[in-house]
């Protein structure tokens, strides 16, 4: 029996259609030219999309409309001068350009609790209060080495960590002027919605120590808004 041999190239060829080749198309999209987006998570690729599911309705704390006030406050559309707010398409911009590359990090800013019950993919937990006055510098120098945050001391024999916990050490010297931020990552917080203040503290502390606030973007809408629009979480 006659067997028809197919190149190896062509193999490769109809592999790379079947991967690119979505299986089928989706009927809730993000937008209409955005399906998808995606980023890592631990360690897996998630995909993150809308709940397919048109019959969907959210259920939980974030169905509720009014919580006592304070602390549970609406928040203003600008939470600080030069702090750009941004909504779902930037955020998932953010991730595809900045996130996915190294140069951005997207912040869940609500306490660890809440981080464990469920957040926007590629996020990283940095707690509000790690940025407060009464903070230990030893939370600080933790969380701005993650932000691409150095400090000024000139380099020497000393690992960066030693660098900087000489520098914290120091009460003489200035907030301000302990760290270099020429190098820090832009950064997108967001907590759990329009009335959460959480991520509006991390940010004027961050603002406090010198973030410069053009490298700032903060997701007015948080959780209750991601939810709403039924897009993908993760634990």
């Amino acid at each position: 029996m006659y067997q028809l041999k197919i190149p190896p190239i062509f193999y490769s060829f109809i592999l790379g259609i079947l991967i690119s080749s979505p299986a089928h198309a989706l009927k809730v999209n993000i937008s209409r030219t955005l399906s998808n987006v995606k980023t890592a998570h631990n360690g897996k690729v998630v995909r993150i999309q809308r709940i397919q599911d048109q019959e969907n309705l959210l259920t939980g704390g974030y169905t509720k409309t009014s919580r006592n006030c304070p602390p549970f406050c609406v928040q203003p559309m600008q939470v600080a001068r030069g702090v750009n707010t941004v909504g779902e398409l930037e955020v998932l911009a953010f991730i595809q350009n900045k996130v996915n590359n190294g140069t951005g990090v997207l912040i869940d800013a609500r306490t660890p609790s809440w981080f464990k019950k469920g957040t926007i993919p590629g996020s990283i937990n940095i707690p509000f209060t790690t940025f407060n006055n009464d903070s230990s510098d030893l939370i600080k120098v933790s969380a701005l080495t993650k932000l691409g945050v150095t400090t000024k001391v000139a380099a020497d024999e000393k690992s960066l960590i030693d660098q900087m916990m000489s520098l914290i050490s120091d009460d003489s010297i200035d907030a301000q002027n302990k760290w270099d931020f020429s190098k820090a990552k832009d950064v997108l917080i967001w907590c759990n919605g329009m009335w959460c203040g959480q991520s509006p503290r991390a940010i004027r502390g961050m603002l406090a120590l010198g973030y410069p606030a053009s490298k700032i973007f903060y997701y007015r809408g948080g959780m209750q808004a991601w939810k709403s629009l039924g897009l993908t979480t993760v634990e």
